[in-house]
């Protein structure tokens, strides 16, 4: 803002920050209202409050007190303030705009394949189980199926899941945008909240979920239709459109999983 014969200039710049500045504490009372946050919030304003009002009455040792509090005020924010800081960064990483510039070429190519596998998948009804493991890892439920250690292609994802392929039932698992097992075995959800018409894909699906971090993908053998599970939420029938995005969003910030052993090969 300018100051120009006594009239403020305001250019668009300034409304751009203005408006930032009003989205960004929106955001971070969104996420600190019903928290203690909001009483810590108060307190450090009333102890800024108070500062002011000695500085102002020239009271030398509160003065000084204060300065002396206030040399770790941006440093006791950050610390106490970190859960909601550390929220409200991941909100704004999660916005489909920024996701769209910081997506690797390889990991757009490997949700494209997935992406064409799930709609013949589902044009052609065949089932499928999807895993794609974020920042938990899932080393006891790759254990538990066929070692692949393969690239991610469309079509051997339809391979695997052709109904005549030994691989087909259980889930497949996806991590580091390889494939490394086929045939895992899942928990199954038990919640009361699921319909009673779910199949064990669908409750497989969501009983992981509950448990880790993991995206999961299903495609419905009865009907061909798509769903996705995630945070312990079942989304039923979305569209190819919809599955892209939802995996954009879903694994293009993911954290790599602490790094596990090598396998080794089962004696004889």
């Amino acid at each position: 803002m300018e100051l120009f014969n006594g009239v403020i200039s305001i250019r668009v710049a300034d409304l751009l920050e203005i408006s930032l500045v009003a989205y960004l504490l929106y955001k971070l009372y969104l996420l600190m209202r019903g928290t203690i946050a909001v009483q810590i919030f108060f307190g450090i304003l009333a102890l800024y409050l108070f500062q002011v009002l000695v500085t102002a009455a020239d009271m030398t040792m509160l003065s000084a007190l204060g300065g002396s509090i206030g040399e770790v005020f941006v440093l006791a924010v950050i610390v106490l303030f970190q859960p909601e800081i550390r929220r409200l960064l991941l909100l704004l990483g999660q916005n489909p705009l920024i996701r769209r510039f910081v997506t690797s070429p390889a990991q757009e190519e490997m949700m494209n394949e997935v992406a064409a596998a799930v709609k013949e998948m589902s044009e052609d009804q065949i089932g499928a189980l999807l895993v794609f493991a974020r920042s938990t890892g899932l080393r006891s439920y790759i254990e538990t199926g066929a070692l692949l250690h393969a690239n991610v292609t469309r079509d051997l994802l339809i391979t695997i899941f052709y109904a005549q392929n030994p691989l087909h039932d259980g889930a497949t698992i996806i991590q580091d945008r390889r494939i490394e097992a086929a045939r895992c075995i899942l928990p199954v959800s038990t919640s009361m909240k699921l319909s009673p018409h779910l199949g064990l894909r669908h409750r497989a699906a969501v009983g992981l979920t509950e448990q880790t971090d993991a995206f999961v993908v299903v495609v419905s053998e009865e009907t061909g239709n798509i769903s996705i599970s995630e945070n312990g939420e079942l989304i039923q029938n979305v569209s190819v459109e919809e599955l892209q995005r939802h995996m954009t969003e879903a694994l293009t910030f993911q954290s790599a999983p602490p790094p596990e052993p090598e396998f080794a090969p089962a004696e004889a």
